[in-house]
């Protein structure tokens, strides 16, 4: 399977977004193999935090001045927030920019393979807890929510992943739905078994 993420992933042209008053943002998408299947590494934002408090996301944030460029920020974040070393980090691709609706970061997305298990050391001010989702159960269309807002801001599309109580939603659902959308094909060979 790490071969056809990692094929589909390089042959995939992303698309940027630009704009007036965009903040850039980019964030790490940790995938590892765990009981026989891949697993995605997320977190839950302190309530602490101005903006999306308490929601379901990938270690991310916005750019320091010593960041060599966007990919460069995610590690850092990944770091800061859950005590991921980026010498143990394998990029493996980019996914398309995505806005927030609400707080106004353009987010450039990198999916990333991780080792697992894994000595994760939160940052309690900017994370409440993290957990993992496999892979093929995001994949999975029953765990879709589609016209899901939990705010009145009704713009975009409005998906949401449920799995074991938590609710994926906002932009790390529309990422997860770009991610999911690009492997699907490759399911039906039973490649990502």
């Amino acid at each position: 399977m790490k071969q056809t993420i990692e094929r589909v992933l390089r042959q995939y042209k992303k698309k940027k977004s630009t704009g007036e008053n965009l903040k850039p943002s980019a964030v790490l998408i940790p995938l590892f193999y765990k009981e026989g299947q891949y697993h995605v590494l997320f977190t839950k934002r302190s309530y602490d935090l101005d903006f999306h408090k308490g929601q379901v996301c990938f270690p991310g944030g916005g750019p320091e001045p010593c960041d060599s460029g966007l990919l460069q920020t995610a590690l850092r974040e990944a770091e800061e927030e859950v005590g991921l070393n980026a010498k143990d980090v394998e990029i493996w691709g980019e996914l398309d920019d995505n806005l927030t609706l609400t707080s106004g970061y353009v987010v450039s997305p990198f999916v990333a393979f991780i080792p697992h298990p894994y000595p994760f050391k939160l940052n309690h001010k900017e994370v409440e807890a993290i957990f993992s989702v496999p892979l093929l159960a995001l994949m999975d269309e029953n765990n879709l929510r589609q016209d899901y807002y939990p705010t009145e801001n009704k713009s975009g599309p409005g998906y949401a992943y449920e799995y074991e109580g938590h609710i994926i939603w906002g932009v790390t659902a529309r990422i997860l739905r770009q991610f999911t959308e690009l492997l699907r094909s490759e399911t039906e060979s039973g490649a990502l078994g």
